[in-house]
């Protein structure tokens, strides 16, 4: 998988300066973590945004978002976005809120 370079900035942009956030290449893309704990992703193929296992199911109601997979292995808990949905500021955040609320509730690595 190609990194998304305009993707990797709107993630940037988006969860700010907050302390405990790192970057790392990983999955072929750009991972972003929180306190040491994965927490999105940006990659060609869409924005991946961790929601914790059980709270995936109002994400993957919207058109555009899709269960993360790594090869066939379904990945519970982690979605993928495309570009329409990552677009959308409004639907971005929202899924990056969901994110952030449920990493934040993660012990520290």
């Amino acid at each position: 998988m190609a990194r998304d370079p305009g993707l990797e900035e709107l993630l940037r942009d988006e969860l700010g300066d907050r302390p405990g956030l790192s970057e790392k290449s990983m999955f072929g893309g750009r991972a972003f973590l929180l306190n040491g704990n994965l927490l999105c992703g940006a990659r060609s193929d869409g924005m991946l945004v961790r929601l914790g296992k059980g709270n995936d199911g109002w994400a993957l109601a919207l058109p555009g978002v899709n269960q993360m997979l790594m090869g066939e292995r379904v990945m519970h808990g982690w979605v993928r976005a495309n570009a329409e949905v990552y677009g959308d500021d409004a639907l971005r955040r929202r899924l990056l809120d969901a994110a952030l609320a449920y990493v934040e509730s993660l012990p520290t690595k």
